[in-house]
């Protein structure tokens, strides 16, 4: 295994960590064959973001004795109400979750200040004492550091200049970096020789300004999302003319700026194994920038999260609505609670399309967005 520093946190992290959202459900000999193989191959941090008492119980009952040699990300306002996932800011509810994780750990080593992606979270969460909550749970040795999660570059700059968190989690990929090449990032990272030619071309101007605060103010990133939760490796799903596979896609993570450790998403040790033939593989297997550049169409008719299509007079967000629809399609007998909490959370949803067509007017890429709209709301009910 190899390891990085966590930005200023001081801590040293495996370059492949283990986000265990796809053993939720699962028996526990399943969560302990997974968690097992995640040691063996020397991964030393894990997310641990699921509210469900099942589930989190599992894995610390699978770590037993061996809990120090992991260290775990936590996230506090990550909730479980009537067996329904759910964010939440109110503070009897995140202090009985979050206390409930602490009781199961004894520690958290990273606090994260759970999904920091609208206006509304940013306030109910620093602009409350919900922040003061986790300033105390640190200065009681609860948890060692401050992090936050989100999937909104505007909002993870608006946490991070707060100085309160030490790291975050990021959703980091290809299809959710990129643009049409009309932009440069070196034009916004302004070094590069460190981080190296024409792959970046493209990349989303505000997504390369976080990156660049995050090596600025020594925030270190783990990674979310890497494999698009499996959209990127898919020939049915990916934005591009072949998919990326999985050292493929944890190498686009491994060289973004302030990247210290990828969550690979496993749900067997097969899975563990896989991600971690990452440190064996040779230069030709890690190499995305073909696939980048052969991307299907230019994208035509898929959509990359660009935002290209806001503003929508309904408020939607509409590449988050059509992120989460994109999961969903993968498997939609079995949408995950957190892609239906996520997706109900947004303050408009595919429901409130009034079929105006501004944002189809404004779309690089053709994307039906109207019928897009129809789909997520009856798909992700």
């Amino acid at each position: 295994m190899k390891f990085r520093e966590l930005g200023k946190t001081g801590k040293s992290v495996s370059i492949i960590g283990l986000g265990l959202e796809n053993v939720d459900f699962k028996p526990y000999e399943q969560v302990k064959e997974t968690v097992d193989a995640g040691l063996e191959y020397g991964i030393n941090i894990i997310d641990v973001f699921m509210p469900g008492t099942e589930v989190r119980g599992h894995i610390a009952k699978a770590l037993g004795e061996r809990r120090d040699q992991v260290m775990i990300q936590g996230h506090i306002g990550a909730s479980n109400v009537n067996q329904q996932y759910d964010i939440s800011r109110d503070m009897p509810t995140v202090k009985k979750f979050f206390e409930e994780l602490l009781s199961l750990f004894g520690y958290i080593d990273f606090g994260m200040l759970f999904f920091i992606d609208s206006e509304d979270d940013y306030r109910n969460v620093f602009e409350t004492e919900f922040a003061a909550y986790a300033e105390q749970l640190k200065k009681n040795g609860d948890i060692r550091h401050i992090g936050f999660s989100s999937h909104n570059p505007q909002m993870a700059i608006k946490a991070i200049e707060t100085g309160l968190p030490e790291m975050m989690m990021f959703s980091v990929n290809p299809a959710f970096d990129m643009l049409p090449s009309d932009r440069y990032v070196f034009d916004y990272f302004g070094d590069e020789d460190r981080f190296g030619g024409e792959h970046f071309r493209g990349i989303d101007p505000i997504r390369a300004k976080l990156y660049k605060l995050c090596e600025q103010k020594e925030i270190g990133i783990t990674v979310m999302k890497a494999f698009g939760a499996g959209k990127l490796l898919s020939p049915d799903h990916s934005p591009y003319a072949t998919p990326l596979s999985v050292k493929q896609c944890i190498h686009y993570a491994l060289t973004r700026p302030a990247v210290a450790s990828v969550m690979a998403g496993s749900r067997t040790a097969a899975e563990v194994k896989e991600a971690v033939s990452y440190l064996e593989a040779g230069d030709e297997e890690k190499n995305y920038s073909q696939v980048i550049s052969d991307a299907r169409n230019d994208f035509r008719g898929s959509c990359v999260y660009c935002s290209h299509c806001q503003p929508c007079p309904a408020e939607i967000d509409i590449a988050a609505v059509i992120k989460y629809l994109d999961i969903a399609r993968l498997d939609p007998a079995n949408i995950a609670p957190s892609i239906r909490s996520h997706y109900h959370a947004l303050s408009a949803k595919g429901g409130d399309c009034t079929s105006c067509g501004s944002c189809e007017s404004r779309c690089p890429f053709g994307v039906e967005i109207i019928a897009n709209m129809k789909e997520a709301e009856e798909l992700i009910r």
